[in-house]
């Protein structure tokens, strides 16, 4: 496998234990990234570490500290950091099997590919993985990442599993502080059902390889047209948001102009296999959840 683990350990279920590795699910090669460059000469500008008395500092003399009050720090040396280890440095522990809906949408964040880490842990990751997909829950446990401890739910797919790194409770706002200044109003119903109709037509399935980040084309375009010496092209307008004298009109021309999307023709269940003798030869049936 050519890209490099983001964490390696053990996944653990009850006295069950195999040898595992994290990898990244997701991919930013591809975003347009800037740099800061002097107008004046064309040169790209480096950032100089600096102490505030004297002067610059080589970066590679530098070491960490915490800021315990304003402006005093406690330094920290690397060792001590990598001395400070708990349980979930080097293994996730299932600690409990949930219903996927009993997550709320809020606390998902980044997906990792979990695979097990060389030929003596697959048949152990096997027995775990089919476990898992045939009691359709999820499971909850906890690694270490970024020196911070990180709640992780893991989900049998294809035949592997996936890991998605959780959001910690304090990390996660209330809504209701933000939604509570929303003034109260009661919709026309005559309005609501003209948008359900909208809301119809536009149904379909999540079709995620149809999507195209419009916002970096357009600036790959217009790097492109300042290469070439010609003028980028002028931004779309801004909106104009609909006065609610208007909205029962707009609605109706919605209505009329949003093509009607047919719902995609129902594929067959595939037949369940007679499961296998040989727990490593069995291929799990994830994929439950459409992220």
């Amino acid at each position: 496998m050519a890209a490099r683990p983001t964490w390696q350990g053990h996944l653990r279920l009850s006295l069950v234990t195999c040898p595992v590795a994290l990898y990244t699910g997701t991919s930013k090669s591809g975003d347009v990234s800037f740099h800061l460059i002097n107008p004046d000469t064309g040169n790209r500008i480096k950032m100089i570490t600096t102490d505030p008395d004297t002067g610059p500092v080589e970066r590679s003399s530098l070491v960490k500290g915490y800021e315990y009050e304003k402006g005093q720090y406690v330094v920290i040396d690397p060792g001590e950091i990598e001395a400070v280890k708990i349980e979930s440095n080097r293994v996730i522990d299932i600690e409990r099997f949930v219903d996927e809906e009993e997550i709320d949408r809020l606390y998902w964040e980044d997906p990792y590919f979990l695979v097990p880490d060389g030929k003596m842990a697959a048949e152990a990751y096997a027995v775990i993985r089919e476990a898992m997909s045939r009691s359709k829950r999820l499971a909850i446990g906890r690694v270490v990442m970024h020196q911070r401890e990180r709640l992780v739910a893991l989900e049998p797919r294809e035949n592997g599993i996936v890991a998605y790194r959780l959001r910690a409770h304090d990390e996660v706002r209330k809504p209701a502080d933000f939604f509570r200044e929303i003034p109260d109003a009661v919709p026309n119903e005559a309005m609501v059902d003209i948008a359900a109709k909208i809301i119809d037509q536009l149904a379909g399935p999540f079709e995620p390889e149809t999507f195209r980040d419009r916002y970096e084309d357009a600036l790959r375009e217009m790097i492109q047209a300042k290469l070439k010496g010609k003028a980028a092209k002028v931004s779309a307008p801004e909106p104009k948001a609909t006065a609610p004298d208007d909205l029962m009109a707009m609605l109706k021309q919605s209505l009329q102009k949003t093509p009607e999307r047919r719902p995609p023709a129902k594929k067959a269940a595939p037949a369940r296999k007679a499961p296998a003798a040989a727990p490593d030869k069995r291929r799990a049936a994830g994929g439950r959840r459409a992220r």
